[in-house]
C-alpha cells in the first residue's frame, strides 16, 4: 500500500474527484465509507490521495457498502505502519 508518491489532498480536490458535498463528505466518513481527514497542522487537514482513489474505485467497480467500509478500515489500519516504512 506504501507509495514514495505520497501526496496529501485537501478538501476541495476531495469534493471535485468524488463528484459530492461537503456534507455527503462528512456523512459518508462517519458512516465509514470514507476515511477520516488527516490533521496537518492547526486548522489544516487533508487526505491521501490513494485512499481517496481507492474509494473512489470501489465506488465505479459497484462495490457493496459492507465492502467498502472494510476497504476503508483496511486503509486506515494501513496508515499505522506507514511511519515505520519511511523511516525504515
Amino acid at each position: 500500500m506504501y507509495n514514495k508518491q505520497l501526496r496529501i489532498i485537501r478538501k476541495p480536490e476531495v469534493l471535485a474527484t468524488l463528484g459530492i458535498s461537503k456534507s455527503t463528505l462528512f456523512n459518508r466518513i462517519q458512516a465509514g465509507l470514507l476515511p477520516p481527514s488527516i490533521n496537518l497542522g492547526g486548522r489544516a487537514c487533508g487526505w491521501l490521495e490513494t485512499e481517496i482513489q481507492a474509494v473512489l474505485s470501489a465506488l465505479v467497480s459497484s462495490r457493496e457498502n459492507n465492502e467498502i467500509k472494510q476497504l476503508v478500515n483496511d486503509l486506515v489500519e494501513a496508515r499505522k505502519t506507514m511511519g515505520g516504512l519511511i523511516n525504515g
